[in-house]
């Protein structure tokens, strides 16, 4: 299992553009500096009032293919 960390800051009108699809895709740079390109639909359980805060990490199988994302902070 490949695992990624990274930080993410979105506002709620930045989550709302990924949400009703105007935007598919949302990349990010995980900890070690590696860039991690994913489907923004992966993030709709952490939208709130506020956007999407916090601290997550990705999980993927060894074929890199998606298994989830979670919140740790």
């Amino acid at each position: 299992m490949i695992e990624y960390y990274f930080n993410l800051r979105l506002s709620y009108s930045e989550c709302m553009d990924y949400y009703h699809g105007r935007f598919s895709s949302l990349q990010v740079v995980e900890d070690g500096g590696k860039t991690v390109r994913f489907s923004a639909n992966h993030l709709r359980p952490f939208i709130t009032s506020l956007g999407i805060r916090g601290r997550f990490r990705m999980l993927l199988t060894l074929e890199n293919k998606f298994i989830r994302i979670e919140r740790v902070a």
